[in-house]
């Protein structure tokens, strides 16, 4: 029975997207929520209620780190790279200026939450710094690196993961509009190759599962996954802790190159195919938060992140609106950062703007590269204080 239940929570997980796509159709109110919206409620929903079978922790793990390296590739072949060398310099300074903000604010908390008795507190630092400069394997890395506790660990990561759903919440529904006010619109450059096309009522899943395009999109999902596994295998050669961002790194740099033939780049619903695989992701990380840890946990540590990443979300808006950062560059060097590159996808396809995946993933990926440094340095200069 229990194997029973396991097969029909990775069917579910893996065919959830079509009841969603369905729903966004069907209900215009839903469609407005935002088909990333109603996955992740789906997700909590799901890890909330005393449903999930024994063992769904394996299965979780498994589809949460392997369905955005191949979706990674579909929403990059549509890419035109010309558009995206551009950006490279407001990119740069908008990575600056969220670097310094999540610096200053894991320093500003510290001194804050001092004399609130959390445990390690300096370690906590270093690894808010690594996670929210680069992501999960930077907070892996800076454990080992620091010593810390693995209870403090996993109260940190779950802490982190309560607090970032929310976070990834408002970034996919209310703030493109309210940064709007303060901070000048992405201006597009190619409306018809790197918009995500989704005009007042339409839908653009509409028509993916066609006769004639299926031949097509099987052959981007092929080359998706070997794409994955070519970077899989070659990123075996580096060490363990830093595996994750050079796979992720080859991924985006083969799939670039793949773009650059036309017959590839051409393909049409390439995007939505990986924005399906994405949605997937959404559900299945949902599904990994205890809310209940909210309130069970070290509500000070939880407190503690959601300053830090708020804090510096309002102190990198100040910084944006001083040297005219774009609303869609700034949120998504946000997301990248903040959330780390996996959930690039997930935000742009939300802001239905592509062209900032690749300048996202870059962003993410420098985070990665320096995640462990600043978090060390960050500990040790606060152990010292």
């Amino acid at each position: 029975m229990q194997l029973y239940n396991q097969i029909a929570l990775i069917v579910f997980y893996l065919f959830s997207p079509l009841l969603i796509l369905h729903l966004c159709h069907k209900f215009n109110y839903v469609n407005k929520l935002g088909a990333v919206v109603v996955a992740y409620l789906i997700g909590l929903l799901l890890g909330n209620l005393p449903i999930l079978p024994e063992g769904s922790g394996n299965i979780q793990e498994v589809l949460s780190s392997g369905v955005i390296p191949v979706a990674i590739p579909m929403m990059l072949f549509s890419t035109n790279l010309k558009n995206v060398f551009s950006l490279a310099r407001k990119s740069f300074v908008s990575l600056l200026i969220g670097l310094f903000s999540v610096v200053t604010m894991v320093i500003i908390g510290y001194f804050i939450f001092d004399n609130y008795n959390i445990p390690e507190l300096h370690k906590v630092s270093g690894m808010l710094v690594g996670v929210y400069t680069g992501g999960t394997p930077n907070l892996a890395s800076l454990k080992l690196i620091l010593g810390v506790d693995d209870a403090t660990y996993l109260l940190t990561h779950s802490s982190d993961l309560i607090v970032g759903g929310f976070y990834l919440f408002f970034l996919i529904t209310f703030a493109q509009r309210l940064f709007g006010k303060f901070l000048p619109p992405y201006s597009k450059k190619n409306d018809s190759t790197n918009e995500i096309d989704v005009p007042d009522g339409s839908d653009p899943y509409m028509g993916i599962l066609v006769k004639r395009r299926i031949p097509d999109l099987l052959k981007v999902f092929a080359l998706s996954v070997t794409i994955v596994a070519i970077s899989a295998g070659i990123a075996q050669l580096v060490p363990e802790p830093s595996r994750v961002a050079v796979i992720i790194l080859l991924i985006t740099t083969f799939s670039l190159l793949a773009s650059f033939s036309a017959k590839i780049n051409r393909i049409e619903k390439s995007f939505e195919l990986g924005m399906y695989f994405v949605l997937i992701f959404s559900v299945v990380v949902a599904s990994m938060v205890n809310l209940p840890n909210l309130i069970n946990g070290a509500l000070t540590i939880v407190l503690y992140i959601a300053m830090v990443i708020f804090g510096s979300l309002m102190l990198q808006l100040l910084l944006s609106k001083i040297f005219i950062i774009d609303t869609d560059t700034m949120i998504i060097t946000s997301t990248a950062l903040v959330c780390s590159p996996p959930f690039v996808p997930v935000v742009a396809g939300a802001l239905r703007n592509r062209e900032i995946v690749v300048p996202g993933i870059t962003i993410g990926i420098v985070g990665y590269a320096i995640g462990n440094y600043l978090g060390f340095l960050l500990s040790e200069l606060l152990k010292g204080v």
